[in-house]
């Protein structure tokens, strides 16, 4: 017997059961699953933490709060509202991060593509209340003195436009816009790394049957990226759920459903709210703002549970 035959026959095959002997190794798998424990101990927590506070206000008269609204008729406005700011973000914001990563991948040169990739992560790491500060005091008034005037002339037709156009620039609109800057990085990594993982061997293919380079794109790329740009959106789309200071700062917010995106009298989010109210609240306030987040924690839990499952129904795709 050879010596590679012995080495074989002595060596145990890779994925077998045998014990991890190395101390190395038992530390790391101690870690890892130490920190997964931790991460279902602290959900846990929280999820405990926000249904023992909130259930007084489910259980208690609210009617004699500020408002004088039950709860539902409270948290109404606000989920609409929170959902509203996150659809415009979500629409603006898919269309462009889908042209954004197409040109990083397919379109620019080498060095181009690394360099504004980069640029476009740097997004992610920019503070929300800088964001809300440019919103309010750059793209605010440049809404309101150019674009809105416009609208409400034009397209008042519509009931997202149909006035009267706010002065201030302090909408759901310019809300909606800040957000859709917010989440773009969220939804071009996740779309770029896709459009990466396409075959070189399908693009080309394609190329060699006389197909123009956008069609290549849109007979490869695009289809096999399809599942992890939806993922992205709806991670994108938890994220623009839950902001909290860009919106607290740019809105100005009013109890009502209202699908005027260009007036002052708009519906508020929910974690808006929350930051807004809660430093003067006290007794049933506070449970009642507690039980709104309870609603927002459930809202973003539920879109990344489905964003997890269309990742990961696009990855089986992807493989097979």
């Amino acid at each position: 017997m050879s010596t590679i035959d012995t080495i074989t026959a002595t060596e145990p095959a890779l994925g077998s059961d045998r014990p991890i002997s190395k101390i190395g190794d038992r530390i790391f798998g101690g870690v890892s699953k130490g920190a997964g424990i931790l991460i279902l101990v602290t959900l846990a927590a929280v999820t405990v933490f926000l249904v023992t506070e909130a259930w007084p206000a489910f259980t208690n008269d609210l009617t004699e709060l500020d408002g004088g609204d039950t709860f539902l008729g409270y948290v109404g406005p606000l989920v609409f509202g929170t959902v509203l700011a996150a659809l415009i973000a979500l629409a603006i914001a898919t269309p462009m991060a889908i042209a954004v990563a197409l040109f990083i991948t397919v379109y620019a040169p080498k060095r181009l593509s690394a360099t504004l990739g980069s640029f476009v992560d740097l997004l992610a790491a920019i503070p929300s209340i800088v964001y809300g500060l440019w919103g309010i005091t750059v793209l605010a008034p440049l809404l309101a003195g150019n674009v809105y005037p416009f609208l409400d002339e034009r397209m008042s037709w519509l009931p997202f436009f149909s006035g009267p156009a706010s002065t201030s620039g302090r909408t759901m609109l310019t809300a909606g816009v800040v957000l859709a800057v917010m989440i773009l990085p969220i939804i071009t990594a996740i779309s770029r790394e896709a459009f990466r993982q396409t075959p070189r061997l399908h693009q080309e293919a394609s190329l060699a049957l006389g197909a123009t380079r956008w069609e290549m794109v849109r007979q490869t790329v695009l289809p096999y990226g399809r599942s992890s740009v939806v993922s992205g959106a709806m991670l994108g789309l938890g994220r623009a759920l839950g902001e909290t200071m860009a919106v607290a700062v740019i809105l100005s917010p009013a109890d009502v459903y209202s699908l005027n995106l260009i007036s002052n009298q708009n519906s508020n989010t929910i974690a808006a709210n929350i930051a807004l109210k809660f430093p003067e609240s006290s007794g049933l306030e506070v449970n009642r703002l507690i039980a709104t987040g309870l609603v927002l924690f459930a809202i973003t839990f539920a879109v990344n549970a489905v964003a997890r499952r269309i990742a990961r129904a696009g990855f089986s795709g992807a493989e097979g």
